[in-house]
């Protein structure tokens, strides 16, 4: 068995298998020199054997990034191999048939979303020796903590009924949760920004984003502040209204003028922000890390508890840029939020010690608020 095989199903789970391979000593593209000498072929096992399989999702958003982050990884010599995973009938056999011998033959496999019905169904028919777990936002937080567990693999965002396609899905979810522990012959890394503890027998590696440092910015700053959306409204976690009338009195304080949207975010609620609000709605052509490091950016950023309050500072460490999360109230939370979500939320804020932090002054109060 020979080769590492990843499986990306977003542009941040992109972005981090190469953070991941340049933190195994693969560096970014050099600059061009005179008379360069070739290469020579890494050895087995080895970042340079790694083979990068996209399933692609279905929404033109994501689809349109991840395009995006392939050629990136084309241009730093990465094979990336496009999978239409989702095209209609057939696609899950002809997925599972066409992958079936590199899962065989992969000493080594990389996965964004553990929590992902596809990657599990893949773990279930092909066992790997060894498993890397890169970020695919604050859910490698709820991962590390069910792993040490030993419970089953379950959003953060989701109730914890199981419904009947849920039912029918629990061998899998339970083969796969093995398959992602660490025991005899397999080992587990979980390579990620996040705060975690490591699970038993499970080795956590930092990523601080080296690899975006190396090869973007220092970006220009506007001087002014940019606000980071969030798909919490879509998830249905936060109230929708509640958030809009959130977003703009961030606006107001902070002076912003750009609202940088989540990929999952409604072009409904969009143009709600940009009309209430008043702010400028940018879509980035790439995840949010690469956008405000190659800039230009303002010198404050403000988000809501996402993973960016964590990767943000990492990523624009040097630059002078602020980052600021503004905490969820409880008030804010929908009805039908699963009942985990405040202490969860709580905790991605919480655990930001690269960003300063907003808290309402108190719990009645969404259009006051101050530093914490």
């Amino acid at each position: 068995m020979t080769g590492r095989l990843a499986f990306v199903e977003s542009p941040v789970q992109l972005l981090n298998v190469l953070e991941w391979a340049h933190a195994r000593g693969r560096g970014p593209a050099p600059a061009a020199a005179p008379a360069p000498t070739p290469a020579p072929a890494p050895a087995p096992g080895t970042p340079g054997d790694l083979r990068i399989v996209v399933l692609s999702p279905t929404d033109p958003m994501s689809r349109g990034q991840l395009r995006r982050m392939a050629q990136l990884a084309r241009d730093e010599g990465f094979e990336v191999h496009w999978q239409e995973a989702r095209a209609g009938r057939g696609a899950l056999v002809r997925t599972l048939r066409e992958l079936g011998g590199p899962l065989r033959a992969a000493e080594r496999v990389i996965v964004g979303d553990p929590f992902s019905r596809y990657v599990q169904l893949l773990l279930t028919l092909f066992g790997p020796r060894h498993v890397t777990v890169v970020d695919d936002g604050t859910a490698t937080m709820e991962f590390a903590a069910q792993l040490a567990g030993g419970e089953r693999l379950v959003r953060w965002h989701r109730k914890g009924d199981l419904g009947p396609r849920e039912l029918l899905l629990a061998p899998v979810t339970s083969l796969a949760r093995r398959r992602l522990a660490p025991g005899p012959g397999r080992t587990v890394e979980i390579f990620t920004s996040l705060p975690v503890q490591a699970p038993p027998g499970t080795e956590v590696t930092e990523n601080a984003y080296a690899w975006t440092r190396e090869r973007f910015g220092p970006p220009s700053l506007t001087g002014g502040s940019d606000l980071v959306g969030t798909s919490l409204v879509e998830t249905g976690v936060v109230d929708a209204d509640h958030y809009l009338r959130v977003v703009g009195e961030l606006a107001r304080a902070h002076g912003a003028t750009r609202y940088f949207a989540h990929r999952r975010e409604t072009p409904e609620k969009l143009h709600r922000i940009a009309v209430e609000a008043g702010l400028q709605v940018v879509r980035p052509e790439l995840p949010l890390e690469l956008i405000a490091r190659r800039g230009p950016i303002g010198a404050t950023v403000v988000s809501f508890p996402s993973t960016v309050v964590h990767t943000l500072p990492l990523a624009l460490a040097g630059t002078g840029v602020k980052v600021a999360v503004c905490e969820i109230a409880p008030e804010w939370l929908r009805a039908t939020a699963s009942p985990r979500a405040q202490g969860f939320l709580a905790g991605v804020a919480g655990t930001a010690s690269g960003a300063d932090r907003l808290t309402p002054r108190n719990a009645s109060a969404v259009d006051r608020l101050e530093f914490g």
